[in-house]
């Protein structure tokens, strides 16, 4: 489904505003009702992070941002905001500008003023905060051609609407770290995929939260308001809604840690008695102190992604990481 009805910054259509085209690839909700089926039907239990981002998930991962806690996006946006001048000579204007995961684009503001692409494609699968994002963008950026996708990234994307878009080469960008929700295995292929999608003259811009003190990473996923914890329960909260299931989520608690064998902090939701929920008519036994593993974010090293990405056919060009080394932006070329 395709929307190229005008909107300005707040969703309202407006005459004088440009067109933003809206492309809907979003997964069936059979598709979530299966992940979550399977996933709970697994040993051990787990549930797949992407359906974290329902309206109020989105609202409540942005406060997890504000938190002093949560360094990675304070971190990520001054170091865009330092070195986004030289990211943008590095990438060459006029590129065809591909956003995973493009969520508040706060970030990504930073870049388009530098970069100054032929066209920009977001793509992300929260709808609402995809198109609220996208109004401000174009808002603020009226000659910008924007195509947003309203997808799942981390599966192969349909985009025969971009063939017709002039542009001399295409740039990945990809921020917030998100790829240390991935499994090494999974990190790996997906970079193959966003290297196909580059094409030839290609790059792809990446944020990568860098392996540091414990005791700083379990901070940052413990905070002390627990809205990290309200975003780990929202979930469950949205299978209740959604699925017609019967979590109680006052029998469930958050739980993070940092797993230094895995590089990876691990959050889980643990079950704090014995019980039996109920999801779409099938019931699923926990048993005290059992968890479920909602999100994996691990952490690198500057030689270990660079490493990960040559697997995946890209040639680490060059690295901006931040004076106290907590976080990297690598750019990557095919």
């Amino acid at each position: 489904m395709t929307s190229g009805i005008p909107v300005r910054a707040g969703g309202s259509p407006a005459a004088d505003a440009p067109a933003v085209s809206v492309l809907d690839q979003q997964p069936a909700a059979e598709r979530f009702l299966e992940d979550v089926l399977a996933g709970l039907g697994a040993t051990p239990k787990a549930l797949p992070p992407k359906y974290f981002y329902d309206a109020r998930g989105c609202a409540l991962f942005e406060a997890i941002c504000e938190l002093p806690e949560y360094y990675p996006t304070r971190v990520e946006l001054a170091l865009m905001r330092d070195c986004a001048a030289d990211m943008a000579a590095q990438l060459s204007q006029g590129a065809l500008l591909i956003e995973f995961g493009s969520g508040a684009s706060v970030k990504t503001e930073v870049l388009l003023r530098t970069l100054h692409p032929a066209a920009y494609v977001p793509v992300d699968i929260a709808a609402d905060a995809l198109r609220a994002s996208t109004a401000r963008l174009a808002a603020t950026f009226p000659a910008l051609p924007i195509t947003a996708i309203c997808a799942d990234y981390m599966q192969p994307l349909r985009m025969p609407e971009l063939a017709h878009v002039r542009a001399s080469h295409r740039v990945i960008y990809f921020p917030g770290s998100t790829i240390g929700n991935l499994t090494m295995a999974e990190a790996q292929d997906f970079l193959g995929r966003a290297r196909s999608l580059a094409g030839a003259q290609g790059a792809m811009l990446v944020g990568v939260d860098l392996k540091k003190d414990p005791q700083v990473l379990h901070a940052a996923y413990n905070d002390a308001q627990g809205v990290t914890a309200e975003f780990n329960l929202n979930l469950l909260r949205r299978i209740n809604r959604m699925l017609a299931a019967d979590f109680d989520l006052d029998q469930f608690r958050h739980v993070a840690f940092y797993d230094a064998a895995a590089g990876r902090i691990e959050m889980h939701l643990e079950s704090l008695r014995a019980q039996t929920v109920t999801v779409s008519g099938r019931t699923f036994a926990f048993a005290a102190g059992e968890r479920m593993h909602t999100e994996n974010s691990c952490k690198y090293s500057i030689e270990q992604f660079q490493r990960l990405a040559q697997a995946a056919g890209f040639r680490p060009a060059q690295v901006w990481v931040d004076a106290d080394r907590q976080f990297a932006v690598h750019l990557l070329r095919v």
